[in-house]
């Protein structure tokens, strides 16, 4: 590991960051191990990363920024629809497919992760494993850092590498998020195991029908295979719907925190919401999808 002016514990508390978590990480200019310093990261070739007051680490690097990808009006919406419940029951399929891979403990990490939901799910159910949350939107990652004790959270770009050692993590997960399958297979050990969620063509329809919401691809299952198939092997695929009663308000969430909501402005999502009457029906669709490195 680096060499740091200080590793005490309540460094490491006030990086938000839990010790194993840290030894995990890497350089994302050089590779090299990090370690703090002050109150950031620092690499022993000298690369510095400051560590926001809410907590994560900002990885970034080129020309993207943590202000970029999740609005902070999609990232509240996305945690007050999470909060009320409705997607509990993906969050404990996607913690039951993970817990056998996470039974001796070791890293789960989400690239892509949003506020931490699907990660903190994980890790309920994996009581000696830890967690990483990866993603690059400032908004998101400020509720990642507090999503659960044993988990810590980056920012990085996902299409200019994920900031972790090879073979360092037991459990990638994958949640509505990019995916860069080489990267995937670089950081996810031999044994490790590839957890994809993906909406299926039939997710929402009635509110994409109704409110003239961004479609899924019919083929994107598809194109999910063909993306991964050199670096991956699937062992698993399942479908998973849920039937959602929703009050206007919670339908307005649900919008405002997909794709749609980068073309759509909130007061307008809340509008055409209201003529859907209350409650609003709709069932949600997810392909869930488990590989093992090739």
């Amino acid at each position: 590991m680096a060499s740091t002016d200080d590793d005490s514990p309540a460094v490491l508390d006030r990086l938000r960051m839990p010790r194993p978590v840290l030894q995990a990480l890497a350089c994302p200019v050089c590779g090299a191990s990090l370690a703090p310093a002050g109150n950031a990261l620092a690499c022993t070739s000298g690369h510095r990363f400051d560590v926001a007051r809410e907590g994560y680490a900002g990885l970034l690097t080129g020309h993207r920024t943590a202000g970029t990808g999740d609005t902070k009006a999609m990232v509240g919406a996305r945690q007050e629809f999470q909060a009320a419940g409705h997607y509990a029951p993906l969050a404990a399929r996607l913690a039951e497919l993970a817990a056998p891979h996470l039974a001796g403990g070791g890293l789960a990490a989400d690239a892509g992760a949003g506020t931490g939901y699907y990660l903190a799910a994980v890790l309920e159910q994996a009581p000696d494993a830890w967690g990483l949350a990866l993603d690059v939107s400032k908004f998101a990652l400020r509720r990642a850092a507090r999503a659960h004790p044993r988990a810590g959270a980056a920012a990085c770009d996902t299409w200019r590498g994920l900031p972790l050692r090879a073979g360092a993590a037991e459990v990638l997960l994958n949640v509505f998020a990019p995916r860069r399958a080489a990267e995937f297979r670089r950081v996810l050990a031999d044994d490790g195991a590839l957890i994809v969620v993906t909406p299926t063509a039939r997710h929402v329809r009635e509110l994409v029908a109704a409110l003239g919401l961004v479609t899924v691809d019919a083929d994107k299952q598809q194109r999910l295979e063909g993306g991964l198939g050199a670096h991956f092997t699937r062992v698993r695929s399942e479908e998973l719907e849920i039937e959602l009663s929703l009050r206007p308000a919670e339908a307005a969430a649900l919008v405002g925190m997909g794709p749609s909501a980068h073309h759509m402005e909130t007061a307008e999502i809340t509008e055409r919401v209201a003529g859907l009457g209350d409650p609003v029906a709709a069932r949600a669709s997810f392909a869930l999808t488990v590989y093992r490195p090739a």
